[in-house]
């Protein structure tokens, strides 16, 4: 009688047709069952209009129907989760380097918005520090090649990374955060990164392949502004747990942050909320919130889409003088902190 491990032997030598990978290490086969002479499994796609999915599949059956005593085989197509994907691109591209290999990491959340100008970053950071502060071990991943800002807000002078047997080590902050930007390794912290889209995307897969990590709950990735190559990178590559959406009050943000929200949809990662910055100010003399960037657009935004709405940060001066001085540890939030509390709670653990 034929078994499962002699089916999966069989698809092991099926390759995949635009790659020297078979579908078996890239991932694509899913729930083999035999039943008598019967056999049936799932072939997993990127995506469900990929062109060359019958042919994948004519290849699966004709290995399978090869092995003597299978009779019939039944094949069901699936799309992959982000999760599947992002193993199905980084088996693909051979790229795994040493670190990674050794790399714990259970969550991976993605920190995004539709525009620049809304604190996605100064969110990104106060989340690590949030998450740390709850005694997580937390790493922050500075995605945003060409405008990166996460090392300023936590070093007050230029830091370094070193070197080991296992890969690149990101630098650590105050509190034990582990940092990984461009920023770090360029000569002068304000020297222009005016690379293209495909180095911008290199460069992220290696801070995710080639830098040793080691175990953490949480690695929190800042990414640049909208849904270009570096977002598209991103969810394609890495293994997210989930993404947190970053706007302000305007209509003109809300609207971008929905572009944001649809492209997250579209490529299979769960929206864990939606956080608004700069809500308000909290008036020095009679201590009352003022709108000064009008009604919150956020609550229409989250409904759309059916997602909660993590918290609203107001607009801090005191944020701004520890970020120019690389003391974002120093500041205190309690919205910030309900928010990691949240997180913490609602996010899912990895698949596997």
């Amino acid at each position: 009688m034929i078994t499962v491990e002699e089916v999966k032997k069989a698809l092991e030598g099926v390759m995949h047709p635009e790659s020297d990978r078979s579908l078996v290490e890239l991932g694509m086969i899913k729930e083999i069952r035999v039943d008598n002479e019967q056999v049936e499994f799932t072939v997993l796609l990127p995506f469900m209009g990929v062109p060359i999915k019958d042919k994948i599949v004519s290849k699966a059956r004709a290995a399978v129907e090869g092995l003597p005593e299978v009779r019939k085989v039944a094949i069901e197509l699936a799309e992959m989760t982000q999760k599947e994907r992002a193993h199905f691109t980084s088996a693909q591209e051979k790229r795994a380097g040493l670190a990674q290999r050794f790399n714990r990491i259970e969550h991976v959340i993605a920190v995004m918005s539709g525009k620049g100008g809304v604190g996605k970053s100064l969110v990104a950071g106060l989340l690590a520090i949030a998450l740390k502060r709850k005694g997580h071990n937390v790493g922050l991943l500075d995605a945003d090649i060409t405008g990166p800002s996460i090392p300023k807000m936590f070093f007050s002078t230029q830091k370094r990374p070193n070197n080991s047997p296992m890969g690149m080590l990101p630098v650590e902050s105050s509190k034990g955060i582990k940092i990984m930007s461009i920023n770090l390794l360029l000569p002068h912290e304000d020297d222009a990164v005016i690379w293209r889209g495909p180095l911008i995307s290199t460069a992220i897969k290696q801070f995710w392949d080639d830098v040793f990590w080691g175990d953490l709950d949480y690695l929190i990735v800042d990414l640049p502004p909208g849904t270009a190559d570096a977002s598209l990178t991103v969810m394609q590559s890495l293994p997210l747990s989930g993404v947190v959406l970053v706007t302000s009050p305007q209509e003109l943000a809300g609207m971008v942050v929905r572009k944001a929200a649809q492209m997250v949809e579209h490529m299979g990662a769960p929206i864990l909320g939606v956080v608004e910055n700069m809500s308000y100010v909290i008036c020095p003399n009679c201590g009352e919130p003022i709108e000064v960037f009008g009604p919150s657009k956020a609550v229409a935004t989250t409904a759309r889409f059916g997602i909660p709405l993590l918290g609203q940060l107001p607009l801090d001066p005191l944020i701004s003088t520890l970020c120019d001085a690389g003391r974002i540890e120093e500041y205190e939030s309690e919205v910030i902190q309900e928010i990691a509390r949240t997180l913490g709670g609602e996010t899912p653990n990895d698949e596997g």
